[in-house]
């Protein structure tokens, strides 16, 4: 595997992450009771729309074909979450828990790739870049959620 092909790989499987956040706000969104909830959650899925547009950017410059859907996985755990919004209802205080528990996934997913060494620093950087944003995210939805526990 040659080098630009490592990181098109990895590339490649944090846009399907990334991808997946997107969904799972925008999800989250159209399943939350309180409108400021709402627009938390689409102003997230727009940002990581444009982490995800960031990530495909670098891998056409590497001369990759970046993926453009997110994994099998989340399918599978939307199907899961709609089964069980289906039974519990849509309660804001799950729906944030379970937003940051998506969130914890994807920054380990980010943090993952930065220690790989065998990364260039042009990537390297674009990674970090956009770590910076699902930070971002996972702080502030890792803050919600411990406000809505408080209550």
């Amino acid at each position: 595997m040659t080098p630009n092909e490592r990181e098109v790989d990895t590339l490649n499987d944090l846009i399907k992450t990334t991808i997946d956040s997107v969904d799972g706000y925008r999800s989250a969104a159209e399943d939350a009771e309180q409108s400021q909830y709402r627009s938390i959650f689409f102003d997230r899925a727009n940002e990581r729309k444009t982490v995800t547009e960031e990530l495909q950017s670098r891998v056409r410059i590497l001369g990759g074909e970046p993926t453009t859907d997110g994994s099998v996985l989340a399918g599978a755990h939307r199907a899961f979450m709609d089964l069980k919004s289906a039974i519990t209802g849509n309660d804001d205080d799950a729906i944030i828990a379970e937003v940051e528990r998506g969130e914890d996934h994807i920054k380990h997913k980010f943090e993952e790739a930065l220690i790989d060494r065998d990364i260039s620093p042009e990537t390297r950087a674009v990674i970090e870049r956009c770590y910076q944003s699902v930070k971002q995210g996972h702080d502030q939805m890792s803050n919600l959620k411990h406000a809505t526990q408080a209550r």
